[in-house]
């Protein structure tokens, strides 16, 4: 097998950017071998809820759905969906001051860069 060397990046809801408080959402995984670029993310709206009452999470599923569709290269995306790969990756990995926020791009290697983000979520996120 092929090992893959990959680059992710954490998404965060960061209700509060004053506070630094956040939560994991979601993981954004590139994989320019493989020529892979997928997020996965799951909101945890009563954790959501707890920790940031007056936050719309409705907002915050929509934030994570417009990564899907830069990744993905629909309509959801927008012009960035338009880009190359690695631009969209560059893209959604750049500093935001919005609700959901990239964290550190970090790397790895795997087999199946997929499956990596599936591992990657259950264990940043889950």
């Amino acid at each position: 097998m092929t090992a893959y060397a990959y680059q992710y990046a954490v998404l965060r809801c960061v209700p509060r950017p004053d506070r630094e408080e956040f939560v994991n959402v979601g993981v954004v995984l590139y994989c320019q071998e493989a020529d892979f670029l997928a997020v996965e993310w799951d909101v945890d709206r009563e954790r959501l809820a707890a920790f940031a009452p007056s936050l719309d999470l409705d907002r915050v599923c929509a934030a994570l759905e417009f990564v899907t569709g830069v990744c993905v290269g629909d309509e959801r995306g927008g012009e960035a969906s338009t880009r190359p790969l690695s631009q969209r990756f560059g893209f959604l990995k750049a500093p935001k001051s919005t609700v959901v926020q990239p964290g550190p791009v970090h790397g790895g290697v795997a087999d199946d860069p997929a499956e990596a983000l599936t591992r990657l979520l259950s264990h940043l996120v889950g």
